[in-house]
């Protein structure tokens, strides 16, 4: 690691630990709350809870039957899946994608830290893409650093491939973050439903509002990043911008629709955005709900 990337590294972190403090307080340890194995406190039996999970010591006592919830494992496996692809080199604002893929792998990886729980990974595009999940602020930042490494190569990747690995990879039940752009053409949603099927996952979309609309610059020259391909484009035609406004819409919709189909929660951001920001209160408005979920049952 590079003191340019270590420095870049740090300064990240202090942005994203000092919007932290205070806003994600909680009783669970992890991450996200979830279902667990250890118990929690009993309370009165309602219908649609489980049976098996009645405290018969307490129904005794009570004279009623009490049921007793689980909290959260102690401890939380992350996962942290980053698409630093061709695709994700590309940014018309000051950030490109990947940088902000590397601010949302921050957020989640010190976040997990910070609860003391193990963080892992696997960088697409990057020569070793897994590595394995370990407690320590030094792995997050070794993460993020094979992050940046991983975008100077600017590989092509399969999306669907990297799924399908980390789902073999990760037997144990956690939680996963899937940063990526999804502009990629495999199938990738269909590892990403098993996936889903075995933890609790997020998919954050990154996006570049020049992905979305075209400004009237007249003739530019674009690049493939992931193919290569090349191509004179007249910005200043209205109809070619109608055009490409519209299928840019119906493949962000496409890619929702998809993401809606595996049951993952899905978070946009964007490079012209406050991404930090916006992942974090996303990620405290989960636990919210999810907590809210649990006192319901």
């Amino acid at each position: 690691m590079t003191p340019e990337i270590l420095e870049r590294i740090r300064s990240l972190e202090l942005d994203v630990m000092g919007r932290v403090e205070g806003l994600l307080q909680g009783d669970h340890r992890g991450l996200l709350p979830g279902p667990g194995g250890e118990a929690g406190d009993a309370r009165p039996y309602v219908p649609g809870d489980d049976v098996r999970r009645i405290d018969w010591s307490v129904t005794a006592r009570a004279r009623r039957p009490h049921v007793r919830d689980t909290t959260a494992d102690h401890e939380l496996e992350t996962t942290l899946v980053v698409d630093a692809s061709g695709s994700m080199c590309f940014g018309s604002a000051a950030v490109e994608k990947w940088q902000v893929a590397m601010a949302a792998a921050a957020v989640f990886g010190f976040l997990t830290d910070r609860a003391g729980d193990r963080v892992g990974a696997f960088i697409m595009g990057a020569e070793r893409p897994a590595m394995p999940a370990r407690p320590g602020r030094a792995h997050v930042y070794s993460i993020l650093a094979a992050v940046e490494e991983a975008a100077a190569r600017s590989a092509k990747v399969d999306l669907e491939e990297a799924l399908e690995r980390t789902r073999r990879l990760r037997r144990r039940r956690g939680f996963v973050a899937v940063i990526s752009d999804f502009a990629d053409e495999t199938e990738w949603w269909r590892p990403l439903r098993a996936l889903a099927a075995a933890h609790d996952v997020v998919a954050v979309e990154v996006s570049d509002e020049r992905e979305r609309r075209l400004s009237p610059v007249g003739v530019v020259r674009m690049i493939d990043p992931e193919r290569g391909n090349r191509a004179w484009i007249d910005t200043s035609d209205a109809e070619f911008r109608r055009r490409f406004e519209a299928e840019a819409a119906a493949r962000a919709e496409a890619v929702a629709r998809r993401l809606a189909g595996c049951g993952v929660s899905h978070i946009r951001i964007s490079t012209g955005s406050d991404w930090v920001g916006q992942l974090i209160a996303a990620v405290s408005g989960r636990r919210r709900m999810l907590a809210e979920a649990g006192r319901s049952r």
